[in-house]
């Protein structure tokens, strides 16, 4: 009698009784997945900026760049500012290449790194890659004996009116993607295409270096009424171009 009443006792413990109700189903914990979720965007941000930082540290290639080298240097070097000067005085046309732009920063230029790091990081040169209807300026440098590079965008936008022309240059070299047309391409610190707003790190770089070239700016950019940028060349125009009179035919 006893083991029967315990029997049965222990059977009634592990039966469930009919009327007791479903239990609700166990709910995931939702502070459990913002965690999860959390870790796997700090993840993949850590693993873009390995990566980032992985092509800044690997110089771009300037081999493409006439002028650049020894192979493709001219022989006879041409002096660009009096160029300019002669092309302004005279009123014509002149086409300058991209190897005659970066023979002339060579020869002219004297690159020297100066600041708290000059005894560390080494500007190598200055060099000019023109594509079309943009420009390409590189600086070459060695920091702690390891070739690092550089680089800004330029296009040059014109405008006509009753007063005349109007240029204005703009440091990007265009949108990434023709269907995002923001953030616009800087340039690229070693092999990494920047957005535009990278370029406050490097700015005081290039403004030292637009400072050593004054009048070669101006007489390049301010008054020239038409400025074409094309693959390998520049051709700068100082003519004003003929307006027809309204009504002609």
């Amino acid at each position: 009698m006893v083991l029967a009443s315990g029997l049965s006792c222990d059977i009634g413990l592990a039966m469930p009784d009919a009327n007791d109700e479903k239990s609700p189903p166990a709910q995931a914990n939702p502070r459990g997945c913002f965690f999860r979720l959390l870790v796997l965007v700090l993840l993949l941000c850590a693993v873009g900026l390995g990566f980032a930082i992985y092509f800044i540290t690997l110089p771009q290639d300037l081999s493409d760049i006439h002028g650049y080298s020894p192979d493709s240097r001219a022989l006879l070097r041409r002096d660009i500012r009096i160029m300019l000067q002669n092309s302004h005085d005279r009123s014509y046309p002149v086409t300058i290449t991209e190897g005659e732009i970066n023979q002339w920063l060579l020869g002219v230029l004297k690159a020297k790194q100066g600041g708290l790091l000059a005894d560390k990081v080494s500007l190598d040169g200055v060099w000019a890659r023109l594509e079309d209807g943009r420009a390409e300026l590189v600086l070459e440098r060695k920091v702690m004996g390891k070739p690092f590079t550089v680089s800004m965008y330029l296009q040059i936008e014109q405008t006509e009116n009753e007063s005349g022309a109007k240029t204005e240059i703009n440091f990007h070299g265009g949108p990434f993607h023709k269907y995002l047309p923001f953030p616009r391409c800087g340039g690229r610190f070693g092999q990494l295409p920047v957005p535009q707003g990278f370029l406050l790190l490097v700015m005081p770089s290039f403004k030292n270096l637009a400072a050593v070239f004054p009048e070669e700016l101006r007489l390049g950019f301010e008054e020239m009424t038409r400025i074409k940028i094309e693959k390998g060349r520049l051709t700068l125009d100082p003519r004003v171009p003929q307006r027809t009179p309204t009504g002609s035919p």
